[in-house]
């Protein structure tokens, strides 16, 4: 496995990929790897030629109130996982190697974004579309791969290649989950052992409403109350958001009429658990 920090050299050696016919598999990341990344790097792995991970912690998506100096780092675990997966190439720029001037155009998301969790979190997909730019500039990818936890950033990301025309093929990789379930987080750790127990009816709840929709109910409101008394019933943790919106546009809708996402977050005493599902149109 090679391990590039240049944008430079990446941009070679991509574009000799290019030229020699090679299919690239581009999986971008902050780094501090875990399952989730894992189970992208298996799905470019499985139809790629070449797969590259990029790990660049970007300076552009914290707010205010995000420390980004505080962002979990480890390089050297992120290359074992790297290598397990048989990954061809690590990217790992510096902030001074992708930002070396002060940034003339500034990118902004209008839309799909103020709802779910980026309602909360202003500027930060601006900073999302605008490294994933030159990420993909640089990469040369095929195809990036993105996990389906946080969907609202899969959507922004649609909107990102089809806006702007970038010859990239997106490719949404399943949430990966617990054997109850529980979509598997970093944050898992910070519940109680009761809170552990209650957390996996975050998914039942929205797995119930999927039900509802595809026997027929198309009243949003009716649904999402529902997923909140189930919530609420069966977990101690306080519900930040249920939300069911249109997807990938992430629009309000009256009457259930085309492909949806339910989304939700509940707060527990030290975790916040971030769950979705997408339901097709039947």
């Amino acid at each position: 496995m090679d391990i590039v920090r240049s944008v430079a050299e990446m941009q070679k050696t991509a574009k000799e990929w290019k030229r020699s016919g090679k299919s690239v598999g581009f999986v971008p990341t902050m780094g501090f790897l875990h399952e989730g990344h894992e189970s992208l790097m298996q799905q470019a792995r499985s139809k790629h030629d070449l797969v590259v991970v990029s790990i660049f912690v970007n300076p552009l998506q914290f707010g205010p109130n995000e420390d980004f100096e505080r962002y979990p780092r480890d390089e050297a675990h992120d290359r074992l996982v790297a290598e397990r997966n048989q990954v061809d190439l690590l990217f790992i720029p510096t902030v001074e190697e992708m930002y070396p001037t002060h940034q003339s155009i500034d990118m902004q998301v209008t839309q799909r974004v103020n709802v779910l969790c980026g309602r909360t979190r202003e500027g930060h997909f601006s900073g999302v579309v605008t490294v994933l730019t030159k990420l993909f500039h640089i990469c040369l990818p095929d195809t990036v791969y993105f996990g389906l936890k946080d969907a609202q950033q899969v959507a922004v990301v649609d909107a990102l290649i089809n806006d702007l025309n970038f010859p990239v093929e997106l490719q949404p990789v399943a949430t990966v989950r617990e054997d109850d379930g529980l979509a598997k987080s970093s944050r898992n750790v910070y519940l109680s052992e009761q809170e552990r127990t209650e957390a996996p009816y975050i998914y039942k709840a929205l797995q119930d409403a999927k039900k509802m929709v595809v026997d027929g109910e198309k009243n949003p409101v009716i649904i999402v109350r529902e997923v909140e008394q189930f919530i609420n019933k069966h977990t101690n943790g306080k519900i930040d958001y249920v939300e069911l919106l249109s997807y990938p546009d992430l629009t309000t809708m009256k009457v259930i009429n085309q492909q949806v996402i339910l989304a939700t977050v509940v707060q527990f005493k030290h975790a916040r658990l971030i769950d979705n599902i997408i339901i097709p149109l039947a």
